[in-house]
């Protein structure tokens, strides 16, 4: 299945994807895209519908996160071995964990805003794990059991504020518009393997990321895992994982960043695409 959000900012309303791509209307089966919903049993319940049998959604209708009522976003830095080598990075012996703010996630063609005083905006396509059951000190070979879907998520991302201001890198992932979700939560029937999907992204019509998860240093069976030993994951929590060669600050010989103007097409093989306008920030 292909489970999104639709509607206004603020007012989405959960849908499912019809097989010839239409949007149908699940908001008198389920109150949202979160929670129980996102359960082997909610699930269950939606995919035993017949879309062709539900409201059709007319037009063509701004697309929210495909997740509500987020708790947690997690991010995983450093996870793909190429993109480790172009910032000329150690390959991590564990999985490197940052938090970004909730208040980040937008839509996955929402515009994206550079913050004030930023110089040194980027970008990252990244595969991201949504969690359907809570996961407390999970094995590795249960951790997929746990698992709700999986997504694109854009982490934006502000390099100086990451990296050179002091402190953690959430300072440099959270500002507002910087985590971009969906366009739809795929299930994972639909995934033959999730370590061999496609990956890609464009800045304005030039091609800056190429990549596939098979070059994840740490894989989403172990991720889900090794996270749930720090914390537990509960239903709607997002795990992004991490990015592949290409992010602006790996541009030789001078790094490439975010300006006004700017358009972001990505996407991953199976999940979907995104499409981002890059502004100034106003205020």
């Amino acid at each position: 299945m292909k489970l999104l959000r639709y509607g206004p900012a603020g007012q989405e309303k959960p849908g499912i994807l019809d097989r010839d791509g239409k949007i149908r209307d699940l908001a008198g089966v389920v109150d949202d895209i979160a929670g129980d919903a996102l359960s082997p049993a909610g699930l269950a319940k939606l995919r035993a519908l017949d879309p062709a049998t539900l409201p059709l959604v007319a037009g063509s209708p701004r697309l929210g996160a495909c997740v509500g009522r987020v708790g947690k976003f997690v991010a995983v830095g450093l996870n793909y071995s190429d993109h480790a080598a172009e910032t000329g990075a150690k390959v991590p012996e564990e999985p490197i964990l940052f938090m970004k703010a909730t208040s980040s996630i937008v839509g996955p063609n929402d515009t994206v805003v550079i913050p004030k005083n930023s110089r040194k905006t980027d970008w990252e396509v990244e595969l991201a794990i949504i969690i359907g059951t809570k996961a407390n000190y999970v094995s590795e070979a249960d951790a997929l059991s746990h698992v709700a879907g999986y997504c694109v998520v854009n982490d934006v991302s502000e390099r100086e504020f990451q990296a050179e201001r002091g402190g953690q890198w959430t300072k440099g992932k959270s500002a507002d518009t910087f985590g971009p979700m969906g366009p739809w939560l795929v299930t994972p029937d639909e995934i033959a393997d999730v370590q061999a999907l496609d990956m890609f992204l464009d800045v304005s019509g030039t091609r800056r990321q190429t990549g596939n998860t098979r070059t994840m240093i740490f894989g989403v069976k172990f991720l889900v895992h090794y996270i749930s030993q720090f914390m537990t994951l509960h239903p709607g929590d997002v795990i992004t994982t991490g990015t592949p060669p290409g992010v602006g600050l790996g541009m030789k010989p001078v790094p490439v960043f975010l300006k006004p103007g700017d358009e972001m097409h990505l996407g991953i093989q199976g999940l979907g695409e995104q499409r981002q306008r890059v502004v100034a920030y106003e205020g």
